[in-house]
């Protein structure tokens, strides 16, 4: 589930990622059939590793940007 919400970010003008729409998150987690509950309890987890990810990936292109 995790591998489709890539077009589900909320993103700061600035262009940092801020996270998901966790609204589409659980609409989506319905539509496959996941235990509401378990997708509340385990969403924002996995959303703060993502979100961590992607900043340190951009923050790492940026950088060899300006070299």
């Amino acid at each position: 589930m995790a591998l489709r919400m890539g077009g589900q970010l909320r993103v700061a003008p600035a262009g940092a990622i801020l996270g998901w729409d966790l609204s589409a998150a659980l609409a989506l987690a319905a539509a496959l059939a996941v235990d509401p509950l378990i997708a509340a309890e385990l969403l924002p987890a996995i959303e703060a590793a993502v979100v961590r990810g992607l900043n340190q990936t951009l923050m790492a292109s940026l950088d060899k940007d300006h070299v």
